[in-house]
Formats: structure tokens, C-alpha cells, sequence
């Protein structure tokens, strides 16, 4: 089974905040973290540094031994452990679902049997899908590295039961923003909001309908080393080529290199064009479609001059936007204009 596709960071990037969460696991239970610090090559004089950071190698590390030896998966988060395998159980109870929509319902409603410290829903509104955290019993100090991890299992588990990164458009975090919050940036993508109601995060709703692609014998493997699936974001996106659209529409000249472009889907320019063409897109036609549709709307719906509708939907001019649009449609954009007009009903 080829290895799940992620971003390998380059530098130390999880906040020790969330280390000394786990440490904080091993006092409510009464054990000594030494061997899981040494495990991840962490001295004590690093844990105490607030602006110190650790590696994904150093963090997972740290966690699979702590889960281990403490027999908690929740780390101490609830009011009842969570023993080792539970999550792998979640796993189990959602892939054999015929679809992530189902899968993302069957988490929730299993989650819910194994604590009642927070509950898992997840909301569909239109095109946008959601998942939000609900708080039934106050979280104390564990409550940052608390729902963040419970976010973060659900959505590495999403992006690798479709083999694609599920992108968020949205995440919400119910506490102000913390010292390292640079680092948020890193496990979720999207606009980030703190100070928010609810934690939870929004995404594209059409990401639900895509069918499962692991088996059992897939998620055995995953479940040797689930834990980068939390710390890590998941590369391929199956729905790049719709988000490459609606950046456009929605960015304008913000998305007019694919540097730029790039950046606002918290990608690599190489990683945007490699992934395009896997779904035999290119950047440029997706520009010229994108483009093609503001011009027409705009003849369309607008009295606007063609050398204003040029310059709204990123030409120089008017000329290389009349050329581009008799290109797109064999026609130029004053016929194109009169055409529309004359088919329109007389009121």
C-alpha cells in the first residue's frame, strides 16, 4: 500500500504548549513522562521554553508513547480514559461507509459512546459542510490541545479515507488567540477565527459525497502509525481543480501568478501544477475558463464598456481581450453583447 501523500515540514513547528499538554496528561495520572520525553528527545530545560518547538517526528513520538503508557488516548482530556485503539475503532466504525458524509455521521455518533465530555455534529448548509465541537462539561487546562486534537483526528482521518486533503474554508476556535497561534496555520487550513462560540471547522459540502477509497487492510496498515495523519496535512486534494476556480473568481489579482495562487491554497506553485495535471487541468486553461465566464456575465447583465469589462476580468486592454474573447466564443464581445440583448424576452 503506497504511503499517505504528506507536506514533510521542514523545521520545528508544533508548539511546546501542546507537549507540555501531554506532560500535564501524565501528573492528573500520577506517572512520570521521563521516558516519553527522552523518546522524543525532549530535555526539561526545552519543555520550559515557551517560544521552544518541537519536530512532527519529535511530537508523534511523544504521543504514541504517552498513549501507550498511560493507556489513554485522550491523554487525560476527559473524564474517562479513552484506551489504546480507540480511535482505531472510530476508524473502523466509519469506513466501511459508502460515502465521507456518512462516514463523518457514523464518527460523530461513535464518539459520542465512547465520552460524554463533548459531543461531534456534523451540518450541512447549502454548499458548505461543517463540523462542529459542543462542550458538555468544562475542559479546564486541557481545553486548547483538547479540541484541537479532536478536530484535527477527525479531519486527518477524512482527507485519508478519500485520498485527498480535505481543505477547510473555515476553522473556529473558542479562546483568544494563544502565544504560537503562527502554528495554527500549519494543521489547518483556511481563515482561522479565534474567540469564536464553537470550535469546528467549515469545507466545501461536495467533499461528502466522494466515496471511500481505503479497505480494512489499508486502515491496518494506517493504524501502525496513525498519528501524522493529526500532525501533518494530507498533500492531494481531489476537488483542487473547483477550489483553483472559485480562488479565481473570488481573489482576482491576489490569484493572477500561481505563486499567488498558490499561496492562498496553502500549497507550493510545483505542488499546483503537478496536481493539475493528474486531473488533466492546466493553470491557464482554468484562467481563460474562469475568465470567459466573469466576461460574458458581465456583457451580459452589465452596460458596462468592453474596455472596463477587459480591465474587471484581468486584461491589459481592450484589444488582447477582444482578441481572447472571438478566441473563446468566434465572436467579438460588442456581437456577443447585441446577440444576448436581442434574444432576451421584451417585457
Amino acid at each position: 500500500m503506497p504511503s499517505p501523500r504528506f507536506l514533510r515540514p521542514q523545521r520545528a513547528a508544533t508548539p511546546m504548549a501542546f507537549v507540555r499538554a501531554i506532560v500535564q496528561g501524565y501528573a492528573r495520572y500520577g506517572v512520570d513522562p521521563g521516558a516519553a520525553l527522552r523518546a522524543a528527545q525532549i530535555t526539561p530545560r526545552e519543555l520550559w521554553r515557551p517560544e521552544a518547538r518541537v519536530t512532527a517526528a519529535q511530537f508523534e513520538a511523544l504521543n504514541e508513547h504517552a498513549m501507550q503508557e498511560l493507556d489513554d488516548e485522550a491523554l487525560g482530556w476527559f473524564s474517562r480514559r479513552l484506551p489504546w485503539g480507540s480511535h482505531g475503532m472510530l476508524c473502523r466504525a466509519s469506513i466501511t461507509a459508502p460515502d465521507l458524509g456518512v462516514a463523518i455521521k457514523r464518527w460523530c455518533r461513535h464518539h459520542r459512546l465512547l465520552v460524554d465530555d463533548i459531543a461531534l455534529r456534523l451540518e450541512v448548509e447549502g454548499e458548505v459542510a461543517s463540523v462542529w465541537i459542543e462542550e458538555m462539561r468544562p475542559l479546564g487546562s486541557f481545553r486548547e490541545f483538547c479540541l484541537v486534537s479532536s478536530l484535527r483526528f477527525l479531519h486527518g482521518f477524512a482527507s485519508w479515507v478519500i485520498d485527498s486533503r480535505l481543505w477547510l474554508q473555515e476553522a473556529h476556535f473558542p479562546f483568544e488567540a494563544p502565544p504560537h497561534a503562527d502554528a495554527y496555520g500549519l494543521m489547518f487550513s483556511g481563515r482561522l477565527h479565534f474567540g469564536a462560540a464553537q470550535a469546528g471547522f467549515r469545507f466545501d459540502a461536495r467533499y461528502l459525497a466522494l466515496p471511500l477509497l481505503r479497505d480494512e487492510a489499508a486502515l491496518r496498515t494506517m493504524l501502525r502509525r496513525a498519528l501524522p495523519l493529526t500532525v501533518l496535512q494530507y498533500r492531494r486534494d481531489r476537488l483542487l481543480g473547483q477550489r483553483v476556480r472559485e480562488v479565481l473568481r473570488t481573489h482576482g489579482a491576489q490569484a493572477s501568478t500561481a505563486e499567488g495562487l498558490a499561496a492562498l491554497l496553502h500549497i507550493s506553485s510545483r505542488t499546483l501544477h503537478r496536481q493539475l495535471l493528474a486531473e488533466g487541468l492546466s493553470l491557464q486553461g482554468l484562467k481563460d475558463e474562469v475568465r470567459r465566464q466573469q466576461a460574458i456575465e458581465l456583457l451580459q447583465r452589465t452596460a458596462r464598456p468592453v474596455k472596463q469589462v477587459a480591465l474587471a476580468v484581468g486584461f491589459r486592454n481592450e484589444k488582447s481581450f477582444s482578441r481572447a474573447f472571438r478566441e473563446w466564443t468566434g465572436q467579438s464581445p460588442g456581437a456577443f453583447r447585441a446577440a444576448a440583448a436581442q434574444q432576451e424576452p421584451s417585457g
